[in-house]
């Protein structure tokens, strides 16, 4: 009986050799691709939105909006270099 669903094709190169030797465990080898593809999405995912956060605060930052930021005690640890 044919797939229901789509299956790609992945080189096993040496990087993912490695990764697969260290995070594959004892599961079937596509098994542990799947399982790999879709934590690295996790992590891009959360890199994204850390992202994001980072540059909406810096820009709070810059517009004088966050008040834990104080422009001139960070002068003065500058000029005191």
């Amino acid at each position: 009986m044919p797939p229901t669903k789509p299956r790609i094709q992945v080189t096993l190169d040496s990087e993912l050799a490695a990764a697969l030797a260290e995070f594959g465990g004892e599961e079937p080898r596509s098994r542990s691709v799947r399982d790999l593809a879709l934590r690295g999405a996790e992590a891009m995912r959360a890199a994204r939105v850390a992202e994001h956060e980072a540059r909406e605060h810096l820009l709070l930052i810059a517009a004088g909006e966050d008040d834990r930021y104080d422009f001139a005690v960070s002068e003065q640890l500058h000029a005191s270099r």
